[in-house]
């Protein structure tokens, strides 16, 4: 497992994280769903939804005949669907990656604020650099990325692909410069002997399970089995019964005769998987705290931005959460996303065999 950590780059101490939302304003967004639905339906508008959305939001999503899903499972049916108004609840580089597959259409965000910690923890005049000192590296970005960052890429990759993509490339005898996520990374290297120099990024929520407190809860509840994320520390990881994105953890707890799961990832997939399992028990994993709180909480800060009242503007005022990206920048950027949406499609169909 050749792993070669990368130093002097730009990773935040303090993310600046935008505040809580409090109870009264999750019991508002409540009461605005019928408002809400009627206004999507009324702009002729697709909503597509991130897992990590409130459970509200994925509900609106569902009666309004949208979509809830990962990142580009996001992005991929916003540029099939026949609407020409995609509003994006997620974070900001999910609506970028709709925009790239989608230029002819108008991409709108509840708000554009909403940031990811992964996205910044890579800017691209950093990677520019490093870029530079590792010129015989293939540049493989994680789709928790910037458009801009994407466009300096040879492959973009989701985490459900990321160890196929390792395996393939290091059969063509390829080294990999990996951005943004120093786990993923890791997990990588670890799963398909690449050669990978990675970068130093974290996700704040996945970041932050705890391995020791995972035993004890494991202990608690010795016949459930653990599902985890990859972007999770290595600690976590190897504690794992699955690891997978979080499309694959949903899709193994339908699959699997278990009945009781331990999840180590953003809490508010709890919701699809309550849905879809509703026989089933699903723990939250513990996370570590710091001064006494934790950072996290197994919840995405900027994901809360996502509220029913935000939508609502964002619908009544398209132009104003319009969210558009540079057209070179779009045109770089499109060529590794298409690469890796042709890599999956060959490996399901057989093209394409790993060892």
């Amino acid at each position: 497992m050749p792993l070669h950590m990368i130093d002097n780059v730009s990773i935040p101490e303090d993310f600046n994280l935008p505040a809580r939302q409090t109870l009264e304003q999750k019991k508002k967004d409540d009461t605005l769903f019928d408002e809400a639905l009627a206004l999507i339906k009324e702009k002729n508008a697709l909503l597509i939804a991130h897992y990590y959305t409130s459970e509200t939001m994925q509900r609106l999503c569902e009666a309004a005949g949208g979509f809830i899903g990962d990142s580009l499972e996001m992005a991929r049916m916003g540029r099939d669907s026949d609407k020409n108004l995609i509003v994006v609840a997620g974070v900001r580089f999910m609506g970028e990656t709709a925009k790239i597959l989608s230029p002819e259409k108008t991409v709108i965000m509840p708000d554009l604020s909403a940031e990811c910690s992964l996205d910044l923890c890579c800017q691209v005049e950093d990677l520019k650099r490093v870029k530079s000192a590792h010129p015989e590296a293939t540049v493989v970005a994680y789709a928790n990325t910037s458009a801009a960052v994407k466009a300096q890429a040879d492959w973009i990759v989701t985490s459900s692909l990321a160890v196929e993509l390792g395996k393939y490339l290091t059969s063509k005898g390829e080294p990999i410069l990996w951005v943004p996520d120093r786990h993923l990374g890791s997990y990588i290297a670890n799963q398909s002997s690449s050669d990978v120099y990675c970068w130093p990024g974290r996700c704040i929520v996945h970041d932050a399970f705890e391995a020791n407190a995972l035993e004890f809860v494991k202990k608690e509840n010795p016949d459930a089995m653990v599902l985890v994320h990859p972007e999770a520390p290595a600690a976590v990881v190897e504690r794992a019964d699955y690891v997978g994105s979080t499309s694959q953890i949903l899709a193994f707890a339908k699959s699997s005769d278990c009945k009781k799961f331990i999840i180590a990832t953003e809490r508010n997939i709890f919701y699809k998987l309550s849905c879809a399992c509703p026989d089933k028990k699903f723990i939250e994993a513990p996370v570590a705290s710091t001064k006494g709180h934790c950072i996290s909480c197994a919840n995405c800060p900027w994901m809360e931005l996502n509220s029913l009242e935000s939508l609502i503007k964002a619908l009544n005022n398209p132009s104003s959460h319009a969210l558009d990206v540079d057209e070179s920048v779009r045109v770089k950027a499109l060529k590794p996303l298409e690469r890796m949406l042709n890599f999956s499609a060959d490996l399901k169909s057989g093209k394409i065999v790993l060892n």
